[in-house]
């Protein structure tokens, strides 16, 4: 009987080093604990637009967009790193050093209003935003990209042009924008019939150029509609 003993332990403890755990331990027991799952990482770069100027940081549209994914049970990491007056030359040199550091999973990309402020030319700005979207994609991050509002309405955008014209300007940088993003194989998230209700019926902060806090709220409610959240099964950054 001593040597069948003996056998028997000789059996068990080999299954034991072969599985990593004892005999009849499950995968997701108290010996084989998963890593801590780290929460999804959310970077947003952009101007104004992003940052919310006109309203408190927490109502802009990222943060808004943050707290929908939270109310549905995905707590995101934010890290809000856009500026007003920004052009896409400070996205790259201001704002693009930031993603190795924060390694993000999810990125919003919103900018180009003040590349038209400045008098950039759409064939420099269209090189830009392929460097950004270039660089944003490369850590392996979902990419999302917003148009920039219609801004045109506002009261204080006349000092930099006719409605008119400057509607005209806009259009042109958003399809540029979209078409860019497509290219790279980001996702074009399409606020612009959004924001040109929002801009006819005078949504405007008290600044009278910026979105009102109200507006950049209707961003994040449309985005939460069309996007999983970041903890959603498919929804996880792909490899870099």
């Amino acid at each position: 009987m001593g040597v069948w003993r003996a056998l028997a332990m000789v059996v068990l403890l080999a299954a034991w080093t072969e599985n990593g755990r004892p005999p009849g331990g499950a995968p997701g027991s108290a010996t084989d604990a998963a890593a801590p799952v780290k929460p999804p990482r959310y970077l947003a770069l952009g101007d104004s637009f992003t940052i919310g100027t006109g309203s408190p940081i927490t109502r802009a549209f990222p943060a808004r967009l943050g707290d929908r994914w939270t109310a549905q049970g995905c707590v995101v990491e934010l890290q809000n790193v856009a500026a007003n007056g920004f052009t896409t030359d400070d996205v790259i040199a201001e704002e693009l050093p930031v993603l190795p550091v924060f390694r993000p999973t999810f990125v919003t990309v919103a900018i180009g209003a003040n590349d038209i402020v400045q008098g950039h030319g759409l064939d420099a700005y269209r090189a830009n935003v392929r460097r950004i979207l270039e660089a944003a994609l490369a850590t392996g991050a979902r990419v999302v990209v917003l148009p920039q509002p219609d801004w045109s309405r506002s009261p204080t955008a006349a000092s930099f042009g006719t409605p008119a014209a400057l509607n005209e300007t806009i259009s042109r940088f958003n399809a540029a924008l979209a078409e860019e993003t497509r290219a790279q194989g980001a996702q074009w998230v399409d606020l612009v019939p959004l924001m040109r209700t929002q801009a006819v019926s005078g949504m405007v902060a008290g600044d009278e150029l910026h979105p009102s806090a109200d507006a950049y709220d209707a961003w994040a409610a449309e985005l939460a509609r069309v996007l999983p959240t970041p903890c959603a099964p498919g929804a996880q950054p792909r490899a870099p």
